[in-house]
């Protein structure tokens, strides 16, 4: 395949992908194409590989198989030679990805954990890196928080600063592994209601998430995952409330139960 990006090229395709740790293999084979601005929503039940997908889209982890292309570039493969390194070491930053949990460094600041990243990879100014900071807390929310530090913030308004911080790379594809599960309840909101702002702008987008409403009024697309593969996938709608396959219908009624 031509490292060639032209007008339907998809801003992500994977192929085949596989991923195992010693005997144990969490994806068996994903083919899966994101075009540029699409939102793709992932469900499934805990072990599906959701997590481990994204990881690997991130390139966090290498493939035991297959290939990860982005803008018609193949970024990620088995048994990666010096080459293709280079392109990872290129390409991570065009890569944003907030985790469950929120990584802040306690010891700096909400804008120091926004402004670390850009000075040092990108080798930004430290007036460049903050006046990008800056934007980035008024956007989610947070231009009040600027000096405070992780622990007298609370859940939602550091996963908030995270999302920032991935944000604050400028990367063309934001990864989302299940940013609210680790939040109680009435925190979930206002961290989705950035994501949702980011949807609107255009941001190719993809979510890990058991929030299905959610995934109802913003997903273009729901893949449902199994046992380390794509079981189906669809429009959120079609996905959500009139499934094909058993094993998603399943998962579905127990989450509405």
């Amino acid at each position: 395949m031509p490292e060639i990006a032209g007008a339907g090229t998809p801003m992500v395709r994977v192929i085949g992908l596989r991923k195992a740790f010693g005997a144990l293999e969490v994806l068996r084979g994903i083919d899966l194409d994101i075009a540029k601005g699409e939102v793709v929503c992932v469900i499934g039940p805990s072990g599906s590989g959701k997590s481990t997908l994204l990881r690997c889209l991130a390139l966090l982890e290498a493939p035991t198989a297959g290939e990860i292309w982005m803008e018609g570039e193949r970024i990620a493969a088995a048994g990666r030679h010096r080459t293709l390194e280079r392109k990872v070491r290129r390409q991570r930053p065009e890569i944003g990805m907030v985790f469950q949990q929120f990584n802040l460094w306690p010891h700096r600041t909400a804008l120091g954990n926004i402004i670390e990243a850009p000075m040092l990879v990108k080798k930004l100014s430290r007036a460049e890196a903050v006046e990008i900071a800056e934007a980035l807390l008024a956007k989610v929310g947070l231009t009040d928080k600027r000096d405070e530090y992780p622990a007298r913030l609370s859940g939602g308004q550091q996963q908030r600063v995270a999302i920032a911080r991935a944000l604050a790379m400028r990367p063309k594809v934001m990864l989302f592994d299940e940013v609210t599960s680790a939040l109680d309840p009435e925190l979930v909101q206002e961290v989705l209601q950035v994501m949702r702002g980011l949807a609107r702008e255009g941001m190719t987008m993809i979510v890990v998430t058991h929030e299905m409403s959610f995934a109802r009024e913003v997903a273009d697309r729901v893949i449902f995952m199994d046992q380390g593969v794509i079981v189906e996938e669809g429009q959120a709608s079609d996905m959500l409330d009139a499934p094909r396959h058993e094993r998603t219908r399943r998962f579905l009624s127990k989450l509405a139960g």
